[in-house]
């Protein structure tokens, strides 16, 4: 049986771009490149749907937030359903707060954000929640209550399971998926 050939090109051109964006950045605390979450966060939403927008928003899902990639960038280059998607992922920053006293509005805003967003979108973050998720349970299999230290959450755990909890009402739409039952498997493993 022949292979079928599969034009990958949009998705490797995202792929590249997020491996460049994240070059020499190291997931927090992790040891490891930055760029293997964003490509389990694909892997994931590959496991939901096959549209190549919505694999490169997965692989692009954190360039803008944590890189100095621009939303305009994003959209010259992808185009604007991608750049949506990447936008909605995306915490936004105030001026003169930082990470820890803006961490929970920061949160209830893209909850609220994902509350609203199309499916298309809430694949997207599911990708990404599920693969921060898996990094928790593992991390805290291993460190117990101080892996909390490693994030800006000024209340440590109970900020944590108020996150991921409002996260899974939000991503509740996709509760027919796989990935969806992992990630409340996951949330009620670790918080329970």
């Amino acid at each position: 049986m022949a292979n079928k050939y599969l034009d990958t090109s949009f998705v490797d051109r995202a792929i590249k771009f997020a491996v460049d964006a994240h070059s020499n950045t190291e997931r927090r605390g992790k040891g490891f490149p930055y760029v293997i979450h964003v490509l389990e966060a694909m892997e994931i939403v590959a496991t939901m749907t096959n549209d190549p927008e919505l694999l490169a928003a997965a692989a692009l899902h954190d360039t803008v937030e944590d890189t100095e990639v621009t939303i305009e960038q994003i959209r010259a280059g992808f185009g604007d359903r991608v750049a949506s998607i990447v936008k909605s992922e995306s915490d936004e920053m105030t001026a003169g707060v930082s990470e820890a006293d803006s961490w929970r509005s920061r949160k209830q805003a893209a909850i609220d954000r994902l509350a609203a967003a199309p499916i298309e979108a809430k694949m997207v973050a599911l990708g990404d929640k599920l693969s921060n998720m898996r990094a928790i349970a593992r991390d805290y299999h291993a460190q117990g209550d101080k892996l909390w230290d490693l994030f800006h959450a000024p209340g440590g755990r109970a900020d944590h399971e108020w996150h991921y909890r409002g996260l899974a009402a939000s991503l509740s739409e996709l509760s027919d998926k796989e990935a969806y039952a992992e990630f409340v498997f996951l949330i009620d493993k670790v918080f329970a």
